[in-house]
Parts: structure tokens; sequence; C-alpha cells
């Protein structure tokens, strides 16, 4: 299970080996002994999943500490594109965003530490996402960034015409304004 470092520091995109022949494949999608040989300790407590249609534009997601959640992103049907934004004040990535195209077929995973927000784009006509999370769901820590920030400038590879995003994404704050208690830690 190879780990790709990337240049945001704690952001790995992870890719299994996948395992093919006549019946179809198997791949291991977490070894928690692999992930400690890499230096990464986490301990999964819950798994969410979702089904959205093409052109479902979900986020700019994440929670405040002390429930800020690292998840760990792959897609079990169609195609997303999944960006992060590092949040962390101090951070050399801070601001910049991260994309990458997860889907069914690629089997790519990504793993999003706590400090950023998180959201992707559906890209096929529907798409299954599953994500482990490093902590429970808390509501009253929830926080978000717009989606069409123009200071980020997020490509989501949906026309604007065919973008479906809920009301409360619809107004979430910019980066400049939102909520942040994160600091980046060496």
């Amino acid at each position: 299970m190879p780990f790709i470092k990337t240049d945001f520091p704690g952001l790995f995109v992870i890719e299994p080996t996948v395992y093919k022949d006549s019946r179809g494949y198997f791949f291991e999608s977490y070894n928690q002994q692999q992930f400690k040989a890499e230096g990464i300790d986490i301990d999964f407590v819950q798994d969410n999943q979702s089904k959205s249609s093409y052109g479902v534009i979900r986020g700019l997601h994440y929670q405040l500490n002390p429930h800020a959640q690292t998840k760990l992103m792959r897609v079990l049907s169609g195609k997303i594109l999944d960006i992060a934004v590092d949040i962390r004040k101090g951070s050399p990535a801070y601001g910049k965003v991260f994309a990458l195209e997860l889907s069914a077929e690629n089997n790519i995973q990504v793993l999003i530490p706590k400090g950023f927000a998180h959201g992707f784009s559906v890209l096929s006509e529907t798409a299954e996402v599953m994500y482990k999370c490093d902590a429970f769901y808390n509501k009253e820590s929830e926080a978000g960034i717009m989606y069409n920030d123009a200071a980020l400038n997020i490509d989501w590879q949906v026309p604007a015409g065919k973008a479906i995003i809920s009301e409360k994404d619809r107004f979430h704050p910019s980066i400049e304004n939102c909520k942040n208690n994160f600091v980046f830690e060496r």
C-alpha cells in the first residue's frame, strides 16, 4: 500500500495494491499496521457513506478543535473530484487547494488531516463515497468555507448551471472570515 507524500504536510495519497483475476478484484482499503509503519497512528472511530448525483458539490466542511476530524476518503462507485484546503495557521500550504480525482476504477484514497476544509464534486452519473473519521460528528463544532470563494478559485469541474449545492453550503463564509482554531504544528 504505497503512501505518497504531497506538498501539504500530513496529507497523503494512498494507492492500494489491487489484485485482479477472472473473479474480479481484491484490495485492502485500510490496514492499521501499514499506516503505523508509515508513522500514521490514527484511531478511526466512525465510517460515513454518501451517494450523490452528477453535479452535486459537497463542502467545504470541517469540525473545529477539539472535535476536528482526520478523514480517509475513497469512492465505492462512480467518480469525484476531491478537494482539501489547508486552513492551519502557519502552514506552508495555508490557503492552498489540493484536488484529486478519486474513482471506483482507480481505487486511490486520500488521507486528509485535521485542519483542512474538505469537499467534493460528483463527476459521474452517481457516486458513492465512503470515509473513515478519527473523531465523532459534533454538530456544535461544524464549520465551513464558501465552495466558490474567489480567493480559493476552485474548479469543481461541474458547469455552473449543473451544480447542485445545499442551502447550508451556499452561505458559508470566505476563508478570510471563516471560524478557525487550527495552528500548524511541525
